[in-house]
């Protein structure tokens, strides 16, 4: 977990310059929604891969595809692996082995094909989804509900994007941070602004301190806000690869 002094009000870069220390996480009361319930449309688990050094990521699986762009091995807040969902595999025509992955930034809900050497597999039982039209998060775990809870979404001016997306990383702020105690920083950019504060107008989950504004409502940026408690139990257990899908 690391730390930044800048504010996550709305889609941020979530800072520059972060420096790394060890937090302690105390325990907090969250949301419970009773005995796990199975979603149907909702997987049991979701296949990952962790980048072990910077790849290159193509149209196709093959070395003469048009490059999409290059993918960093580490996190640009936290320096901590770069790791993506893995979509598919495939074995090239000169035998070589390829992962089809979903890509940060922008477009929204891209995706690329990586060589599958210099990484290394693991999969997670995590989910999150947020529906806009209820402003509720939802978190799945072995595809069963195990946690719902009241979210700010975006304005109807800067709104929260929809798609499929995944946690890039998660930060954990300063408690005068606007946005705190923590942000989980995910794999979407905002549709309206290209810059915030300074970053790339990336979109995050993040805490409600020091900033305005009632869970339930859309008045943010385009940034997911959550109480305190929920979202400081989410960082305990969410990282990097985790899938993030919102629908309307």
């Amino acid at each position: 977990m690391s730390r930044t002094t800048r504010s996550l009000d709305g889609p941020s870069g979530c800072g520059r310059g972060v420096a790394t220390l060890a937090l302690a996480l105390v325990a907090v009361g969250a949301v419970c929604v009773g005995a796990p319930e199975r979603a149907a449309a909702v997987p049991a688990s979701q296949r990952l891969v962790s980048l072990l050094q910077d790849h290159v990521a193509r149209t196709r699986p093959d070395v003469r595809a048009r490059q999409i762009e290059s993918v960093s091995a580490r996190r640009p807040l936290t320096n901590v692996p770069t790791v993506l969902p893995v979509l598919g595999t495939a074995t090239g025509s000169d035998g070589r082995s390829w992962t089809h992955v979903r890509l940060p930034g922008r477009p929204n809900g891209h995706h690329g094909w990586i060589p599958t050497d210099r990484t290394r597999s693991s999969s997670t039982e995590w989910h999150i989804a947020l529906k806009l039209s209820t402003r509720r998060v939802t978190v799945y775990r072995d595809g069963r509900t195990e946690r719902r809870f009241r979210a700010v979404i975006g304005k109807s001016s800067t709104p929260t994007p929809r798609g499929r997306f995944f946690i890039e990383e998660a930060v954990a702020l300063s408690p005068s941070d606007g946005g705190a105690p923590f942000a989980l920083a995910t794999s979407a950019r905002s549709q309206v602004l290209q810059e915030f504060a300074g970053g790339p107008g990336q979109i995050a989950l993040h805490g409600t301190r020091n900033i305005s504004g009632a869970l339930g409502t859309a008045v943010s940026h385009g940034c997911i806000r959550l109480s305190p408690a929920a979202i400081t139990w989410m960082a305990r257990r969410i990282g990097g690869g985790i899938p993030l899908t919102i629908t309307q």
